[in-house]
């Protein structure tokens, strides 16, 4: 008595029926969004890797600087109630007593002492790389805003409120940084000279407004570029005939078309303020209170020669620091652009 099924449809000896199967039915493919394929194409990326690494360390030394220098019994400053005093640290002629330049290596001090001071160049170290990572994600932050907010506006608006917008951009961009930096320092501090905790402040939040007024500018030409032609798009058009309101067609609609030019351009922005602090706090007119990468520059360059490592201790982190941050924001604007061949 036949079963009624044919030998091909049994698969096994657990008698379960097999599919037949279709040669010309079509793949099922998995979709991915370009985020997704330009975050694979960086965690392929070998150097975006290591630079990546190479900024995780900094930016947990950075965070965690307080507790390292608690445990290290190291201070930034003669604050402390437990710092030595300097008479303790110098000898007659204001260089470290014990440790380089004079003196073999101790732990106690690793990277040595802050002439005429006496400070621990660790714990400088330390918090000078912390300031400059502040001021830079700071001035990121607000000139990333800035720069989008006024892009986006330019390029939408038509006629005289494109014009006015294109020439303040215009106007900031032939504006010396240098000037207005040092124009605004001696009035800072001639104004909150008179005590250090409000100096100190009021130099922060300055530095950060300096790198910010002058810094919007290139994100804002990018963003209006790229708005003047996705405003012709079919779905912008599609959206002003329904009435959508114009901040939802702003933000809801163009911007999430320009998140890869952005994040491209905050990675390339934050090396850029880093070297931009660390250069305004060497001339003398960006930090001089708080504890600053420049600043220890500017303070060891006439003990180079005596004195090479209390120099190159700072030089070395903000080199490897930038290299690093330019490294990885080649990587993603590399992985972010379609056409790449990588």
């Amino acid at each position: 008595m036949s079963s009624g099924l044919s030998v091909d449809a049994v698969d096994g000896p657990g008698g379960e029926e097999k599919p037949p199967e279709d040669p010309e039915a079509p793949q099922q493919l998995a979709g991915r969004s370009p985020t997704r394929i330009a975050l694979g194409r960086l965690a392929r990326d070998k150097v975006a890797v290591v630079g990546t690494v190479v900024l995780l360390i900094l930016v947990v030394l950075a965070i965690m600087a307080p507790l390292i220098c608690d445990w290290w019994n190291i201070y930034p400053d003669q604050k402390d109630p437990n710092a030595p005093t300097p008479s303790q640290m110098l000898d007659g002629n204001q260089l470290p007593s014990f440790g380089p330049p004079q003196y073999p290596f101790t732990w106690d001090h690793p990277l040595g002492i802050e002439p005429q001071s006496g400070r621990d160049n660790l714990a400088l170290l330390l918090y000078g790389l912390r300031t400059s990572l502040t001021v830079a994600l700071l001035a990121t932050v607000f000139s990333t805003v800035v720069g989008v907010t006024l892009g986006l506006l330019a390029g939408y608006a038509k006629g005289a409120v494109d014009a006015v917008l294109s020439f303040v951009i215009d106007f900031f961009l032939s504006f010396p940084f240098i000037l207005g930096a040092l124009a605004l320092a001696p009035i800072i501090t001639s104004r909150f000279g008179g005590d250090q905790d409000t100096l100190r402040r009021a130099e922060l939040l300055s530095l950060v407004g300096i790198l910010v007024l002058f810094g919007w500018m290139g994100l804002a030409r990018l963003i209006r570029g790229q708005v003047l032609s996705l405003r012709e798009r079919e779905f912008v058009q599609a959206a002003q005939v329904i009435g959508v309101p114009t901040w939802q067609i702003l933000f809801k609609e163009l911007l999430p078309n320009l998140v890869a030019p952005i994040v491209v351009a905050i990675s390339l922005s934050i090396p850029a303020y880093v070297a931009a602090e660390a250069g305004l706090s060497f001339l003398g007119i960006g930090l001089t209170e708080s504890p600053s990468l420049g600043k220890t520059v500017n303070s060891a360059v006439n003990y180079f020669e005596r004195y090479p490592l209390y120099l190159w201790t700072p030089v070395v982190t903000i080199m490897i620091m930038v290299i690093a941050l330019n490294l990885v924001g080649d990587s993603i604007r590399d992985a972010f652009d379609p056409k790449t061949r990588r």
